[in-house]
């Protein structure tokens, strides 16, 4: 991600999406909303779909102005708000190395501040931004709901198929970042076309990014994910890289695993082939995205468009294939 924020506008852009943030995330007349919201949003992150939100739109030729940094902030909103979703449906109780909502708040509380982060996204968008762009979001948030319920259909199954798999994160995860590109597009007047292509290479950057942190809880200890080690496996969601090795730990997938066997599961993974298919598999995406990228007149820009998706998973294979012990513990 440092490609993103090596560009001095990306990162000047950053900042006013960060105050714009948190300016949207402490707008309820409620005190304990705001004071949950800002707990989400100053947990950490990335801040990765705003970053290419701001990007795009440099790609296409617009500084970003206060349209475009309102719509990047929309989707971080956005992002923060199904993450306490997340959460609540996984009852975890760690993120980022601190307690969750709705272990810190109940259950019910956590549940409002996210519906008020999602709501309050939509909201900015259609009065501070354009109806296309709240329409734009509108459509990622009922994709994002799909993916999720996709995912949920089907946890603890041995016999999930990858492409279903590929269509739940294309959803949950992969929709928000064709949405952070495509509000860049539709701000800066660009043409059908390139809005398509923006999308498009959004959606496949999106799909890189979900598996290799699906790869990553595999690989990765806790220390490193600020979440339990192999959680979702513990939750039953079968992800890509372990339905490539599916069949060197068939035997042992199933309900209330004990920590000895999530163990023996990640030790036959990181033994198998799941990590280099699993990258191959990522870097035929990449080039995919690539190859859907308009015509970018400004090679700084162009440079991090272009190299951001190999960067990434470089970055993630030299995590994935470090050998480290297991380090598990189980989620209280």
């Amino acid at each position: 991600m440092d490609q993103l924020m090596r560009s001095p506008a990306i990162a000047q852009g950053l900042v006013k999406v960060e105050a714009r943030i948190r300016r949207l995330s402490g707008s309820s007349t409620i005190s304990g909303i705001n004071a949950g919201a800002e707990r989400i949003v100053s947990a950490g992150g990335k801040r990765l779909r705003p970053a290419m939100t701001l990007a795009t739109s440099l790609a296409l030729g617009k500084a970003p102005d206060r349209r475009v940094v309102t719509a990047a902030a929309c989707v971080e909103l956005i992002h923060a708000g199904s993450l306490v979703h997340d959460d609540l449906m996984d009852r975890a109780t760690e993120r980022r190395g601190t307690r969750t909502l709705n272990a810190e708040l109940g259950e019910g509380k956590a549940l409002v501040i996210g519906d008020f982060m999602l709501a309050r996204a939509g909201l900015a968008a259609i009065t501070a931004v354009s109806r296309p762009v709240a329409e734009v979001l509108a459509a990622a948030v009922v994709e994002l709901a799909e993916g999720q319920f996709l995912e949920t259909s089907e946890l603890y199954d041995p016999d999930r198929t990858p492409e279903n798999a590929i269509r739940s994160v294309t959803g949950k995860t992969a929709a928000l970042f064709r949405a952070a590109c495509l509000v860049a597009a539709v701000c800066a007047g660009a043409s059908a076309e390139d809005r398509a292509r923006m999308a498009a290479y959004g959606e496949k950057f999106g799909l890189i990014f979900q598996v290799l942190d699906d790869l990553l809880d595999l690989t990765a200890t806790t220390a490193q994910l600020g979440k339990p080690a192999g959680n979702d496996l513990r939750q039953g969601v079968y992800s890509l890289p372990l339905l490539l090795a599916r069949a060197d730990v068939r035997d042992l997938l199933g309900r209330d695993m004990s920590d000895e066997q999530v163990a023996e599961v990640l030790r036959r993974l990181r033994a198998s082939r799941m990590v280099p298919d699993t990258i191959e598999y990522c870097r035929a995406l990449a080039s995919d995205a690539l190859a859907t990228l308009p015509v970018i007149h400004d090679q700084e820009t162009a440079g991090i468009l272009y190299g951001l998706p190999t960067a990434y998973i470089d970055h993630v294979a030299r995590i994935a294939t470090t050998v480290r012990p297991p380090a598990l513990s189980r989620p209280s």
